[in-house]
């Protein structure tokens, strides 16, 4: 019998904070006689907030009783009692994540629901969460391609590739709608962000704060900022500013080139046309942006798909959660550790396995720090081997030991999820090659994606089972 649970998507961004509340129907699909099975069989999103602008006490601190005031508005806006909320997401994002006050933010927030996932998104999660909720990673694994989608904000653009549905690699370009700000008016110039300077210098413009601002010199201003993300995804030449405005990393692979793009965020309904307010109808140059867009060399020379979300991408993707339960062959050296919740998944390829797996791990373990550098604790995932020999356990083992180095400085547990059947057997062996101390977790039978939070509880059938959860993006595809 289907039974409906309602899930919450909060996104604090850059420029704007936004609702989406999603009504989801589960089921259990397994037979009597097997362990439960809940798998979500329809999903339909029931209230889309308005697209409020994220409020600020300064450049540098977020209004965190403003934010919630908004929050508890929409709340009342869609009918909806807290405690109705089963499962949900709060995402902050962008700029946003980078303000004195994020962290205080987040734990303030976390009290409006239920069993919230909370994160303060860096730009690499963040990018792999509206590549899901654009259609991006869906498209890109119905047809078999490789697609890039630029989530272009207020204040970053977050880029992610997929390859044949996988996140493959992200960057992050200090590119947005929002670093300048200015009257619709007059045109005069409230706001630039210092990442412009060397960009607006470099042009000659006058585009300073407290001056109006022509038109040609912020149509220019606007053309060179999407110039770069042809530098960064390789269909122009990188110029000498190409590095300052790199967010955090440059893409990690060498291989930047896709046969399809995707665009989403805010600046993304300025691609298609001019707003009735016109070009400054928002106070900033987004919509300028949104226009100098498709005339870099990217879009005109590959094929664009279209986005499915565009300024709610992000709280799509983040908001919508699939729940799933399972157990199998399970390892386990701890019982205190559980339950487990709201692990992220860091999800590696089957080029990853068959290449490098320990470099691929420690590389991608970077996804998950936050804006200070420290390590979120993760679950593993990947394909793994069916039916290994001793040998390929063991030597599997140690690669992961390799890839795990510098985040077992930070952490004392590691959690694997793995989809063939073998997760007792590495679970055993990674315990011999990490040495006492370590809490280990490997369970196997279960496939998730990047992007996906996981939740493990306590054991249950005398320790033979253990209960998890999968919050999957659903709408991403």
């Amino acid at each position: 019998m289907a039974e409906t649970v309602l899930s919450v998507g909060i996104d604090i961004g850059t420029s704007t904070t936004q609702l989406v509340f999603s009504a989801l129907e589960i089921e259990n699909t397994a037979s009597v006689a097997s362990v439960p099975r809940i798998t979500v069989v329809d999903k339909r999103i029931i209230y889309r907030s308005g697209i409020h602008f994220t409020p600020l006490l300064s450049a540098t601190v977020i209004d965190a009783d403003g934010v919630r005031r908004i929050v508890e508005s929409e709340y009342r806006a869609a009918g909806m009692d807290r405690e109705r909320i089963s499962a949900g997401a709060i995402i902050i994002t962008g700029e946003t994540a980078r303000k004195e006050n994020a962290e205080t933010l987040t734990r303030g927030m976390e009290g409006l629901a239920g069993d919230f996932v909370v994160a303060t998104a860096g730009s690499d999660l963040e990018a792999i969460l509206a590549g899901k909720g654009s259609g991006a990673a869906a498209y890109s694994k119905r047809e078999r391609t490789s697609v890039a989608n630029f989530d272009i904000g207020g204040g970053t653009t977050n880029v992610a590739i997929f390859r044949n549905g996988e996140v493959t690699d992200t960057s992050c370009l200090d590119i947005g709608g929002r670093l300048v700000r200015l009257d619709p008016a007059s045109r005069r110039v409230e706001y630039v962000a210092p990442c412009l300077a060397p960009v607006i210098s470099s042009l000659g413009l006058s585009v300073s704060e407290g001056r109006p601002a022509s038109m040609d010199d912020l149509e220019k201003l606007a053309s060179r900022m999407a110039a770069f993300m042809d530098e960064l995804i390789g269909t122009a030449p990188r110029s000498p500013l190409f590095d300052a405005l790199l967010t955090s990393h440059d893409f990690r692979g060498a291989d930047r080139s896709v046969k399809h793009v995707s665009y989403s965020g805010g600046v993304a309904d300025g691609i298609a046309a001019v707003p009735p307010g016109g070009p400054f109808a928002y106070g900033d140059i987004g919509i300028l942006l949104g226009q100098a867009v498709k005339w870099t060399e990217t879009y005109r020379t590959m094929k664009v798909v279209p986005a499915e979300e565009t300024i709610r991408a992000t709280v799509v993707g983040a908001g919508s959660h699939s729940l799933d339960i399972s157990g199998s062959t399970i390892s386990f050296s701890d019982e205190s550790v559980f339950p487990l919740k709201n692990l992220p998944i860091l999800k590696l390829t089957e080029e990853d396995e068959e290449n490098s797996l320990g470099r691929a791990l420690a590389e991608k373990l970077n996804w998950f720090k936050d804006s200070s550098g420290r390590q979120r604790t993760v679950a593993v995932s990947f394909r793994g081997k069916e039916n290994p020999s001793f040998d390929a356990v063991q030597a599997l083992a140690s690669e992961l030991r390799n890839g795990l180095g510098e985040y077992l400085a930070q952490n004392d547990k590691v959690v694997l999820v793995i989809e063939n059947d073998m997760a007792k057997a590495l679970g055993y062996a990674l315990r011999g090659t990490l040495g006492e101390g370590r809490k280990i977790v490997s369970i196997d039978g279960i496939k998730v994606e990047n992007g996906d939070y996981i939740d493990i509880g306590k054991p249950l059938s005398k320790g033979r089972v253990l209960p998890v959860v999968i919050k999957t993006l659903v709408f991403g595809g």
